[in-house]
């Protein structure tokens, strides 16, 4: 089994402005996530996992503990760095979209390929390309608010792989969603998996977790249980566990 992340005696605590009192977020956490794996984080609000979420996405580090990404240990490297390991291994899918309203969906899968360094027909190609592999390939030259929401929650995904990520992460990737449309993402983050992306996503929604292998359940910042489901085949051509 090839791990893509994994974390070891993880903890996030948090002082609250202008006292000396500390909120464990974290506690002493072991996880470790594999290659085309499709996680579920859930739990009740205050639980942890949107503070695990930030940790595994680089936008914040942990107060003790260990993170390796790929076969780099990120838990203590300075801000450009870790910008930098976002750009380029961590694709992020969120509930409200955050597209660019006045942009065309090809020029929304584009911009990050810009702040890449990407030549523009390079990113050309690769944003034509993306966005047939969501199903999109006839609303290149349509702006969000002309796309459904099912549409836009696409244009989202793609937009997360234009930097051929380690991870994919999603935060209630179906929240917006009516339950149709939310089927026809979950199915198409099957068919990601089966190529051998890895998805984490956060989720309330129990139906959503048991589309996933893996559900695990946060507690007062503490894993409560981690079950897995039978392990996919994975066909991961091309798949890069090391540093960039």
């Amino acid at each position: 089994m090839s791990l893509v992340a994994s974390v070891r005696n993880l903890s996030k605590i948090y002082r609250k402005p202008g006292t000396n009192v500390e909120v464990a977020a974290l506690r002493h956490i072991d996880l470790d996530f594999a290659l085309g794996e499709f996680t579920a984080i859930m739990g009740a609000s205050g639980s942890g996992k949107s503070t695990l979420m930030n940790i595994l996405g680089c936008l914040d580090q942990p107060t003790t503990g260990s993170y390796i990404l790929g076969d780099q240990d990120v838990s203590a490297m300075p801000d450009d760095q870790l910008s930098e390991i976002r750009s380029r291994r961590i694709g992020f899918i969120f509930q409200n979209f955050n597209l660019i309203q006045q942009l065309t969906v090809l020029e929304n899968l584009e911009v990050p390929m810009f702040y890449m360094g990407i030549p523009p027909q390079e990113r050309r190609r690769r944003a034509k390309e993306l966005a047939e592999r969501v199903g999109l390939n006839e609303r290149l030259d349509h702006r969000p608010m002309q796309l459904s929401g099912g549409q836009q929650q696409r244009v989202c995904i793609a937009r997360a792989m234009v930097n051929e990520p380690l991870i994919l992460l999603a935060d209630e990737p179906t929240g917006a969603l009516d339950s149709k449309t939310g089927q026809q993402i979950l199915e198409l983050f099957d068919e990601l998996v089966k190529t051998g992306r890895t998805i984490m996503l956060v989720t309330h929604d129990p139906s959503v977790a048991h589309r996933c292998e893996r559900i695990i359940q946060l507690h007062d910042g503490q894993v409560s249980s981690d079950e897995r489901k039978a392990r996919r085949i994975v066909h991961a051509q091309g798949a890069q566990l090391t540093g960039t």
